[in-house]
């Protein structure tokens, strides 16, 4: 593998991690579970892993169909996706946990239902617009056989990841407390902003070629 090749991988991973912001979430993850034998507490951490991963998956495999289905440009949505990015980075720098992912109908009917790790855990919280969007603009900006089989890796090494911080979650979140939970959600909603404006200059500057 080239090492341009892994740098863009890398930055998609770092990306998703400040977009879903799994340490962030970690505590509704506790709450969720508070209640559950830690055998299907670490069934619940699987099944949210398997879900985020099929979620960008598809995102991944179908993201350009769409676009094409819709007349979108990549640059187009490129701009709108960083803008969604940093609506959530703006969000997560408040301090602000899955707000702006999940909205208060949604928590609701969420509390009832068995499959917690589907919802509200990957979806909405997790495999949120801000993921969906970034794996899409990566999946259209390459779109060559080897960079989607890297991009489906960086995904499920993603999931991995994700799954092994629920698994520690419990002892995770006493050790950082409430603080140290935000300073680390005010540091990924920075990156977040920082990836966001990327996207939206590169887009820019190919939908307005005098602004370069």
């Amino acid at each position: 593998m080239q090492p341009i090749e892994f740098a863009i991988f890398l930055q998609f991973f770092v990306g998703l991690i400040a977009a879903v912001n799994p340490v962030g979430i970690m505590p509704i993850f506790v709450s969720l579970t508070g209640h559950m034998p830690i055998e299907e507490r670490n069934k619940t951490a699987y099944t949210a892993a398997i879900a985020v991963a099929v979620i960008l998956t598809v995102s991944l495999l179908a993201g350009q169909f769409l676009l094409d289905m819709f007349s979108i440009s990549l640059d187009s949505f490129r701009v709108a996706g960083g803008l969604l990015l940093l609506t959530i980075a703006f969000s997560m720098m408040s301090g602000k946990l899955g707000e702006d992912k999940q909205n208060k109908q949604e928590k609701s009917e969420s509390i009832s239902r068995e499959q917690i790790g589907v919802v509200p855990l990957a979806m909405p919280l997790m495999a949120g617009p801000g993921a969906i969007s970034s794996t899409i603009v990566y999946g259209s900006r390459y779109p060559g056989m080897h960079s989607t089989l890297g991009i489906a890796a960086t995904i499920a090494a993603f999931a991995l990841f994700c799954w092994t911080l629920f698994r520690v979650a419990p002892i995770i979140v006493r050790f950082l407390g409430q603080t140290g939970i935000n300073v680390i959600t005010r540091i990924m909603g920075l990156i977040l902003g920082a990836l966001g404006i990327e996207f939206i200059a590169n887009g820019l500057r190919v939908l307005f070629p005098g602004l370069a």
